[in-house]
């Protein structure tokens, strides 16, 4: 519990108490999603430029964020290129003041699969305008490294396509990415079920990214909750040091001597 007590994500100089981050869209409504956020313990929200008038606090999505108790950091989804993203950007921090961006460039409207060649071009720039930049990235090794070395806060590979909750299916470029990494690496985008957050935490990944695994969900107050608690759960068996798997079986008990017969 002590090792629980001392292990906090810092990113950017930032300390987050929660390694559970909360995307805004697809809620029924901002009511609910103040609501889950609440019940998800997050400490950092993220919000679509496209979606919200950022320089109007009245907006019916931003006045139901309580900026006073979670970060609240803009993306640029929907960004088609490194300009257009670069541009939405610069409108957020003139807005809001805010450096922080969740960097998207997804030209390809089907599968909303990050454009490398792109991001790693807005990345580098926003960089060197002062930017915390946590770029959003297929699960590429190489790209997460050119990334990291421009100077982003984190890099942040999907598990799979957005929004199609099919959990880990780039699990090993995932282990990877974080065996390599000397920033945080926050698993974003295919988390449909409590156990894939768990499962992307005990890989050791700094924290998850999920929005419409909760936003759509029956019940969306008690999905957050259930994220809660998977996030935490992996992250605690990270740190027990798993046992790791076997191709042969083990007893975990002994079979010596209590059971042999006696004369």
């Amino acid at each position: 519990m002590a090792q629980e007590q001392n292990d906090v994500l810092t990113i950017a100089g930032v300390q987050f108490s929660s390694r559970l981050f909360v995307g805004t869209g697809k809620f029924a409504s901002p009511e609910i999603m103040a609501q889950a956020l609440e019940a998800s313990g997050t400490a950092l929200v993220t919000a679509a430029l496209r979606r919200v008038d950022i320089s109007d606090p009245s907006d019916s999505l931003l006045s139901a964020i309580d900026t006073e108790r979670y970060r609240l950091m803009p993306n640029t989804s929907g960004a088609r290129d490194a300009a257009e993203a670069v541009r939405l950007a610069k409108l957020a921090k003139a807005a809001t003041g805010n450096n922080w961006i969740k960097l998207e460039v997804t030209p390809e409207p089907n599968h909303l699969l990050p454009d490398p060649v792109e991001t790693l071009e807005a990345a580098r720039i926003l960089v060197k305008e002062g930017f915390v930049v946590l770029p959003y990235i297929n699960a590429d090794p190489v790209l997460a490294r050119h990334l990291e070395d421009v100077g982003c806060a984190t890099v942040m590979p999907l598990a799979a396509p957005i929004g199609t909750g099919r959990g880990l299916k780039t699990r090993d470029q995932l282990g990877i990415i974080i065996e390599q990494a000397n920033i945080p690496v926050v698993v974003d985008a295919g988390i449909g079920l409590p156990s894939h957050a768990s499962e992307a935490m005990e890989l050791g990944a700094d924290a998850v990214l999920v929005n419409t695994a909760i936003a759509i969900a029956e019940d969306p107050l008690a999905m957050a909750k259930a994220f809660k608690l998977g996030v935490r759960a992996g992250r605690m068996a990270y740190l027990a040091g798993p046992a790791g798997e076997s191709h042969r079986a083990s007893a975990s008990s002994p079979l010596t001597g209590f059971l042999e017969e006696t004369a």
